[in-house]
C-alpha cells in the first residue's frame, strides 16, 4: 500500500505587510513578501502599502493569492467602494469598485500593453494603439455613481433560496439585496426581493433593444420549478438537469436585441454582448477598420447570431458574399433567421477549425473573428492567414489570447494596423479589444 503524498503546509490566513507593485491580468496587483514570495493581491492598487491575508496557497505554491485587508498607505486612485457587498471575501463580481473610473481604464490599458509586450513582443506603437481604453457612451458619471450596464446577470441561490452572487474563485454565495452594475431592466424585475427555493441559479436578461425580459432557472436536482411572479412581464426558461439544454416554460424562447439598425433574435439565453452599447461600439470599430467594399467576399467566424455578418452583408452588397461559422446550434438557427433577407449570406454550424477547411474556400477579402476567451489558436490562425485577406478584424475579450494570436499571425505574415480598446465591463478587470491586421509588406 502506497503512502499518501505529502502536502505542503497551508498558508491560508497568513498575513504579510507588503508594498504593492503593478497591476496584473485578472483583477489583482503583484506584491512580494520579505522572503520573496509572489502574492497576487485583490482589493488593492499599485503603490499602496497594505496588509495582505492569504486566501489560496501553501508552502510549495509558485505564488499565493491574497486580499488586502488593511490599507496602511492608500493610493490617490482609491475611493470608497460604492457597493456594500464588495470587499475581501465578499462578492467576486467586481474587481475595481475601490478605484476611480479613470484609474480602472488606465489599469486595463497597462494590462493590455504588458500582454502585448510579453506574448507578442509589441509596443503599443507597434500595435497601432494610442494606449487608451475608451469608456462606452454614457458611462462617464459623477463620483460615487456606478454605470448600470449589466443586461445579463446570473444570480446564485443558496440552499435556503436567498439570492446572491458568487464569491471570488468560490462556489459560496454572497447574499445581496441589489447589484449596482445591473441594468435597470434587470433590477426592475425584483429578483432579489423573493425566495427561490430549490433553485441553483436564476439568470435575468433585459434586452437592450426592446422591452423583452427573460428569466432562466436552473433547478437543484429533483426540485420543482416555482411559480414565477415578478414585478414586470417576463418569459421563463429552464435548464434541463439531464442534458443542460434550455427549454421554454412560458413566453418567448428568445429576446430581441437591437444593433446596427437591425433587430436580432437571441434564443435560449444565447450569447449577446452584455453592455447595452457594446454591440454597436464593436460593430462600428470593426467596420471602420475593415472598410468593406462592394463585391467583397468576407468571413465571420464564431459569428454568434450574426451581428458582424449582417453588418458585412449590408456593406458588400448584392455582388459580395458572407460566410458565417458558429458552434452553437441555436445561435446558427437565430443567425439564419436574422439574416434571411440577405441572399448572399450563408451560416454554417460547427467548429471553425473543422468547418472552414471543408468549405474549399482558398481566398477571401475580409475576415472577422470573435473567438471565445481562449482565442483562435495557432492552427486556425495559420489557416486564416493563408486565405490572403486584405484585412482581418480580431475582436477579443481577453488581452492575453489576443496577444498570443497576434504573435501567431506575425509568424504567418500579418501585423496589427490598429488596435482599439473599450471599457465595456466597468468595475471589473475585463476589457474588449478590436485589432485590425493586414499583410506585412514584403521585404520588411
Amino acid at each position: 500500500m502506497q503512502n499518501a503524498p505529502e502536502t505542503s503546509p497551508s498558508l491560508v490566513g497568513e498575513e504579510y505587510e507588503v508594498e504593492v507593485g503593478p497591476v496584473a491580468h485578472g483583477g489583482h496587483c503583484i506584491a512580494r513578501t520579505d522572503e520573496g514570495r509572489v502574492l497576487f493581491v485583490r482589493h488593492t492598487l499599485p503603490g499602496e502599502k497594505v496588509v495582505a491575508r492569504v486566501t489560496e496557497g501553501d508552502e510549495g505554491s509558485r505564488f499565493l493569492r491574497a486580499d488586502a485587508v488593511t490599507i496602511i498607505e492608500a493610493s490617490k486612485d482609491r475611493v470608497e467602494a460604492p457597493c456594500p457587498f464588495s470587499g475581501p471575501g465578499r462578492c467576486g463580481g467586481c474587481d475595481w469598485q475601490h478605484a476611480k473610473p479613470g484609474a480602472q481604464r488606465r489599469f486595463k490599458g497597462e494590462v493590455i500593453a504588458e500582454q502585448l509586450q510579453r506574448l507578442a513582443g509589441l509596443t503599443p506603437e507597434d500595435a497601432g494603439w494610442d494606449g487608451t481604453v475608451m469608456p462606452a457612451e454614457g458611462d462617464k458619471l459623477p463620483a460615487g455613481q456606478v454605470p448600470q450596464w449589466r443586461t445579463r446577470v446570473q444570480y446564485a441561490i443558496d440552499e435556503a433560496g436567498h439570492v446572491g452572487l458568487r464569491r471570488h474563485r468560490s462556489h459560496e454565495v454572497e447574499p445581496i439585496e441589489h447589484c449596482m452594475i445591473a441594468a435597470e431592466g434587470v433590477s426592475e424585475l425584483g429578483i432579489e426581493e423573493r425566495l427561490w427555493e430549490g433553485m441553483e441559479t436564476v439568470e435575468a436578461i433585459a434586452a437592450s433593444g426592446s422591452g423583452d425580459r427573460q428569466v432562466i432557472l436552473t433547478p437543484r436536482p429533483g426540485a420543482r420549478l416555482p411559480l414565477v411572479e415578478l414585478d414586470k412581464p417576463v418569459s421563463v426558461l429552464r435548464v434541463d438537469e439531464r442534458d443542460g439544454g434550455v427549454h421554454r416554460v412560458h413566453g418567448r424562447a428568445f429576446v430581441r436585441e437591437r444593433a446596427d439598425e437591425r433587430t436580432h433574435r437571441v434564443g435560449n439565453g444565447g450569447f449577446w454582448q452584455v453592455h447595452p452599447q457594446a454591440a454597436d461600439t464593436l460593430m462600428r470599430a470593426v467596420m471602420q477598420g475593415l472598410l468593406p467594399r462592394k463585391g467583397d467576399m468576407a468571413l465571420d467566424l464564431y459569428c454568434g447570431v450574426g451581428l458582424f455578418a449582417g453588418a458585412l452583408a449590408d456593406r458588400v452588397g448584392d455582388k459580395g458574399a458572407v460566410l458565417g461559422i458558429e458552434t452553437s446550434k441555436r445561435a446558427v438557427e437565430d443567425a439564419r433567421h436574422n439574416l434571411q433577407h440577405f441572399d448572399r449570406v450563408r451560416i454554417e454550424h460547427g467548429k471553425v477549425e473543422a468547418v472552414l477547411p471543408r468549405t474549399g474556400i482558398d481566398g477571401v477579402d475580409l475576415i472577422v473573428l470573435d473567438p471565445p476567451r481562449a482565442g483562435a489558436g495557432k492552427q486556425t490562425v495559420r489557416h486564416l492567414a493563408g486565405l490572403g485577406a486584405r484585412r482581418i478584424a480580431y475582436v477579443a475579450c481577453d488581452p492575453a489570447a489576443l496577444a498570443r494570436d497576434i504573435a501567431y499571425f506575425a509568424e504567418s505574415g500579418y501585423k496589427p494596423r490598429t488596435l482599439r480598446a473599450f471599457d465595456l465591463f466597468p468595475m471589473t478587470h475585463h476589457v474588449e479589444c478590436v485589432a485590425i491586421l493586414e499583410p506585412i509588406e514584403k521585404g520588411r
